[in-house]
């Protein structure tokens, strides 16, 4: 049989991952307490983390920087190179260095190192080889296992790259769980795209004030229905004089007490008492979740005292692209 009769891309693609997977599984298991300090230098830095690399590792560098910014640790990137040519400046005492280099011998990280050592600025290396120029320079040795590349000639770094993304990724999102970031603090970041509108909060999008349609217990039917008319949610609040949601009218209450004299009665004895509500701090996310699942199409917004603050729509999610 032919090599192009034999060519399966699936199956070259399966023993990539497979490989790749088999990698980071070695990684897992090797974090011990070196990962521990690592995270405890990060949490207690007056500064930023300047992640650094050359090469693929400075690709990977790049993101590692950007994920940490966008979860709540200050970091940045500062290319190997450019740092001999001025950009050391970028670096602070306050500061500490993240760099990555597969081997540990990446000579472009020389000035970075050096740089470190003289103003007592701690180096974190992630690199296979602890006992290489940067392994030994460095505080801290995040290794990664030399666990077989991916590429059938052992060059092109592949397992390596993925195992340093993913340990990055557990640098960020530990730190993340350390400072207790919360997704209001993740939508400062990200305030654009579809990103973005799952971040939104119900406050955010929310109708308050004179716009929401509100009334008192003792109200007649007949004034309600004027509210409702003039508010366009198709629902009335009824409130006591703080403000606190007694229950509330829909155009379906109206229907199910249709009778003559209807429109004398008060508002409080057709009202649907205990409605579903939510707070403003809730994700829109959440909110338009809980309208298809209660099968309703708004929401009054309550603080934590049960007065009424707002009031939100699905029309008003879905505008906003949350869904």
């Amino acid at each position: 049989m032919s090599s192009a009769q034999s060519y399966n891309p699936v199956l070259h693609a399966k023993d990539v991952l497979a490989t790749e997977v088999h990698a980071l599984q070695e990684l897992a298991a090797s974090l011990d307490e070196r990962f521990t300090k690592a995270i405890e230098v990060i949490a207690g830095l007056k500064g930023r983390v300047a992640v650094t690399g050359i090469g693929k590792s400075g690709h990977v560098a790049r993101k590692i920087a950007a994920t940490l910014a966008s979860t709540g640790t200050p970091a940045f990137f500062v290319h190997p190179a450019e740092a001999s040519h001025g950009d050391l400046g970028m670096v602070t005492r306050d500061d500490c260095v993240l760099a990555l280099s597969n081997s540990g011998e990446a000579s472009e990280l020389g000035d970075i190192i050096s740089y470190s050592r003289r103003f007592s600025i701690p180096l974190i290396a992630m690199t296979s080889g602890k006992d290489s120029n940067l392994g030994a320079q460095a505080d801290i040795v995040l290794e990664i296992p030399k666990a077989a590349e991916a590429c059938p000639m052992g060059l092109a770094p592949t397992s390596s790259t993925t195992m340093m993304m993913a340990l990055g990724d557990a640098l960020a999102v530990t730190l993340l769980h350390r400072n207790e970031f919360t997704p209001s603090d993740y939508k400062v970041f990200h305030p654009g795209g579809k990103l973005g509108s799952k971040l939104l909060l119900v406050r955010d999008l929310m109708h308050k004030g004179d716009m929401v349609p509100l009334a008192a217990p003792d109200t007649k039917v007949s004034d309600i229905i004027l509210i409702m008319t003039n508010k366009t949610f198709g629902c009335c609040g009824i409130v006591d004089g703080n403000n606190v949601l007694q229950g509330i009218i829909t155009d379906g209450d109206l229907r199910r007490h249709m009778k003559n004299n209807l429109l004398e009665l008060s508002a409080e004895t057709i009202m649907t008492r205990a409605p579903k509500t939510i707070g403003p701090a809730a994700l829109a996310a959440e909110a338009l979740g809980k309208m298809n699942e209660k099968k309703v199409t708004s929401f009054f917004v309550l603080d934590e005292g049960n007065a009424v603050v707002g009031i939100i729509r699905m029309h008003d999610l879905l505008k906003a692209g949350v869904g």
